[in-house]
């Protein structure tokens, strides 16, 4: 262990993996996760409950906010969020704020998007408890816009992402430089707010056919904003086989402009959406052949950045228990303190507490990633929590089986 370092670091400790659930609480998520573990009613339910919203069928958001919202979500405004921050907080866990909202568009919805961001920016800074706000270019910018842009930087050489952007924009017409400048703009705005209020922007990725100006507008926002502290974050997915080389040239870039680079490092979120796009245009799938490479370029990335850690700001967001035990194994080894301000761990809220709670009573830096947003708004990401539960292999069956063990050993304590 590192000097003044005495817990002993396991995901196996119920107890205060769910120290901050009421006996009631852990009850329902159990029923919640069994029923998630059953891939006919999941299927069901992702089908169903967006119709159901839509008709305004009776009780219909009742029911979704006593189970699934409830678990997964911060509240339905950003001040009903507070409770919940507060009470991760009690427990060392951080939180990353997230506006749920997905699928506006048009200029007015991207403008309203941008004001809501720089809102919560300024609310989380005058908490003790939220270090970080998440943001997607596709909320305050138009996907056909960013992908013909995508299409355009493919063409040239790759060896500078930010002069393949300028290089892309050269060729777009008067009036799609306009409208890309003021997407531009809103993240200037939403960044410059950050800086000030020393919040970190966490930057979502995206599909690969608009990835490339997506990164392209993280760099040149990690090089205004990132000189002395990281406030801006690029998310790397590690699922796709090129985004480990990426980062290595992201780095090489940041010690040429002298920024420091700031790398979520997540395994990725669309694989059957990516894999059914490249068989359909017959063009190589980004993503890897199989989860044994992908494994391998998260846990090669990781330790590229602890290697790196003066000039990059790491998060570690997972939820695989390997990857992050051996994280906290490297540091060890490099004599890394696990308070280091530019190593972060994070997972979704109401999933994978055993790591979250265990690393924040190691004393690690660690957030639950908390949306938040109207029930009817944030019903596209709850389906994906329904989905993703179902379909990770053991991912539910591990829920279970802690949920299970945590409520015996309750019930034998109390013996």
């Amino acid at each position: 262990m590192n000097p003044g370092q005495t817990h002993p670091l396991s995901f196996d400790n119920t107890k205060y993996a769910f120290a901050y659930k009421s006996e009631k609480e852990l009850k329902k998520a159990n029923w919640l996760f069994s029923v998630m573990g059953n891939p006919f009613l999941v299927n069901l339910g992702v089908k169903l409950t967006p119709l159901a919203i839509k008709w305004r069928i009776p009780f219909t958001k009742t029911i979704l906010r006593k189970t699934i919202f409830k678990q997964f979500v911060g509240g339905e405004s950003l001040e009903k969020t507070k409770p919940v921050a507060s009470l991760l907080g009690e427990y060392g866990v951080k939180v990353i704020l997230d506006y749920g909202v997905e699928g506006g568009e048009g200029e007015t919805a991207f403008d309203e998007a941008s004001k809501e961001f720089i809102k919560v920016i300024k609310y989380a800074s005058q908490q003790n408890n939220i270090p970080f706000i998440s943001i997607k270019i596709t909320g305050i910018g138009r996907f056909s816009l960013l992908e013909k842009i995508d299409s355009l930087m493919s063409q040239f050489s790759g060896e500078s992402i930010i002069s393949d952007y300028e290089n892309a924009i050269a060729k777009i017409d008067g009036g799609e430089k306009s409208e890309l400048n003021k997407v531009e703009q809103r993240l200037m705005a939403i960044c410059e707010t950050a800086h000030l209020n020393k919040i970190g922007v966490l930057i979502d990725a995206e599909e690969s056919w608009i990835q490339h100006p997506v990164d392209a507008l993280c760099m040149i926002m990690m090089k205004k904003f990132n000189q002395n502290k990281c406030c801006i974050f690029n998310t790397i997915q590690l699922y796709r086989h090129d985004r480990f080389s990426f980062l290595k040239k992201s780095h090489l870039l940041a010690q040429k402009e002298n920024f420091v680079l700031g790398a979520k490092l997540v395994r990725g979120a669309y694989m059957e959406k990516e894999r059914a796009r490249a068989t359909e245009k017959n063009y190589l799938s980004p993503i890897q052949t199989d989860k044994k490479n992908t494994d391998s370029d998260y846990n090669n990335a990781v330790a590229f950045c602890l290697e790196n850690i003066k000039s990059i700001s790491m998060i570690v967001a997972s939820h695989n228990e390997y990857s992050n035990l051996q994280t906290t194994i490297l540091m060890q080894s490099h004599n890394i303190p696990f308070n280091h301000p530019h190593i972060h761990f994070s997972q979704l809220y109401g999933m994978s507490d055993n790591i979250t709670f265990n690393l924040a009573k190691a004393g690690c830096s660690v957030s639950k990633y908390l949306p938040f947003g109207p029930i009817e708004d944030v019903v596209p990401y709850l389906m994906r929590r329904a989905r993703e539960n179902s379909s990770v292999a053991g991912q539910t069956g591990r829920e279970l089986s802690l949920i299970m063990q945590e409520l015996k050993r309750r019930a034998n304590s109390k013996a």
